[in-house]
């Protein structure tokens, strides 16, 4: 408690201070990239969740800008895994193995 409150967040010379942020450290994959169907609290509406990709935040969101495109719908990159709006499993795994991934569907 004592570290949080000895933060400095503010100087008169300075003016704000910015915060590092912390890189997050996700766990290894097997290699193999799984692409999962969710609609557990989407209202219904299901996503693809692409799942498994050893990749760099930077990398994760031009590839996910990609296949948003490639799709022709939205999607967002969240917690190391990219999530695109609707049916498309088919479609992603066609286009993911044509990176050069190895691709499962996973899931219902």
């Amino acid at each position: 408690m004592s570290e949080l409150m000895n933060t400095l967040v503010y100087s008169t010379e300075s003016g704000r201070i910015k915060q590092e942020k912390a890189q997050t450290v996700r766990p290894k994959g097997d290699g193999i990239v799984r692409i999962h169907r969710q609609t557990s609290g989407r209202k219904g509406a299901g996503v693809s969740l692409i799942a498994g990709l050893d990749l760099t935040d930077d990398e994760l969101k031009k590839l996910a800008a990609e296949l948003k495109k490639r799709c022709g719908c939205g999607g967002s990159v969240k917690d190391g895994n990219i999530e695109i709006q609707g049916e498309k499993r088919e479609l992603l795994k066609q286009l993911l193995e044509q990176k050069g991934f190895t691709v499962k569907l996973a899931g219902g």
